[in-house]
């Protein structure tokens, strides 16, 4: 894939430069991670050395900022050789847009350098376990502690990525339990590990193997006054809204980068595997599944460009972004069975590249606020908007 002459110079070699490191440094040694789940230590450790941790944050905090288009496909190339390589930088990104958006003078000198460099990692930690999609509906509260000094938090997550190594958690909470509507009372606390919060268990996944997805329980957990995104209650679930607009752009690339691997393998094993002499991509069943393949994922990926650019614009983009993440998603998922199909017997073995990608698909579809979700975002939108163009 050739990378979009919209980027600058300096963007192409950005995006040049991880598609290397990928196909140098991911793709010999993925198989073996991911199928005994072991952290990627050192491929971590040289995506921080690229600046990769860092493409959200200003150079005057240290970072190599590039534009939302250009971040989009460096999420493709690191999914094209590990999804879960992209999903160790999501939240992280989102985390420090939102503190570039909405923090204080005093929490980007915080926090913002050492995100640029990935000494801090990041997370969000949005979910509750009777929540799910209804973030309105969640039951951890930060109480005023005794005195004003500070807030107590008390609750429960669930699906938080990279929790235990990350430095800095964006937790949206209740500050306002009894607000009406129940979105006035929420605001997002930077936290960080200490005494009354406790990582509790390593979820078992059917696939984005190697990064972690946790439980956390907060009790009696103390956060000081400070710890406010923005320095003002009440604002969290509108600030993390918009940042998941950047995170649902985010879902879309990384299933770009799926679906994109799925189909190069299966053109690869086409071109060479071979039935009733001659190559099986000769045969119009399979010749035909390559086409949809490659039409669909070119669709996609100009529908996550797209909105992409318009967010860089400055554009509000909840639709655009739910419509990105909505195609991408399923658009993978297709993709990636398709493969398993075109690749037959071996499709199904563990010693192919496929199996991988027909596992790690379906995150996409329901992570970050499931499909059925972003088609409640779309046609609200769509009413509110007055159609496509409003």
């Amino acid at each position: 894939m050739s990378t979009p002459d919209s980027l600058s110079e300096d963007e192409q070699l950005v995006v040049r430069t991880v598609r290397d490191f990928v196909d140098r440094e991911v793709k010999p040694v993925v198989r073996e991670l991911e199928h005994s789940d072991t952290y990627p230590e050192a491929l971590i450790e040289q995506m921080k050395r690229l600046g990769v941790f860092g493409l959200a944050v200003p150079a005057e905090y240290g970072g190599t900022p590039v534009s939302l288009p250009c971040y989009v496909l460096v999420t493709e190339e690191l999914s094209r050789g590990w999804m879960s390589l992209a999903g160790a930088m999501g939240g992280h990104t989102v985390v420090a847009k939102l503190l570039l958006r909405f923090g204080t003078r005093e929490q980007r000198r915080r926090w913002l350098p050492g995100l640029a460099t990935g000494e801090i990692r990041a997370t969000m930690a949005l979910t509750e376990p009777g929540g799910g999609s209804d973030l309105q509906a969640m039951r951890t509260t930060a109480r005023r502690a005794a005195g004003g000094e500070g807030y107590v938090v008390d609750g429960s997550k669930t699906w938080i990525t990279n929790s235990r190594r990350s430095g800095l958690i964006a937790l949206l909470c209740k500050t306002d339990p009894a607000a009406v509507p129940a979105h006035r009372g929420m605001s997002i606390l930077l936290v960080e590990h200490g005494p009354g919060l406790t990582v509790s268990r390593d979820l078992p996944k059917l696939g984005y193997k190697g990064v972690e997805s946790c439980e956390l329980s907060f009790d009696g957990y103390r956060a000081p006054s400070d710890a406010v995104l923005g320095g003002v209650e009440g604002r969290g679930f509108a600030q993390m809204m918009k940042g998941l607009e950047t995170g649902r752009l985010q879902v879309a690339a990384r299933a770009l980068g799926v679906g994109r691997a799925a189909f190069e393998d299966s053109l690869a094993y086409a071109r060479q595997r071979e039935a009733f002499g001659e190559p099986i991509w000769k045969h119009q069943s399979i010749g035909n599944c390559l086409a949809d393949m490659a039409t669909s994922l070119t669709a996609a990926r100009q529908l996550t460009l797209h909105a992409a650019r318009l967010a860089e614009a400055g554009r509000r983009v909840d639709m655009e972004a739910g419509m990105a993440k909505l195609f991408a998603s399923e658009t993978a998922m297709q993709i990636t069975l398709n493969a398993v199909r075109i690749h037959g017997g071996y499709g199904y073995s563990t010693e192919f590249d496929v199996e991988r990608y027909f596992r790690d698909a379906p995150l996409m579809i329901v992570g970050e606020g499931t499909n059925e979700i972003q088609r409640n975002v779309i046609a609200r939108q769509l009413v509110e908007r007055g159609g496509l163009d409003g």
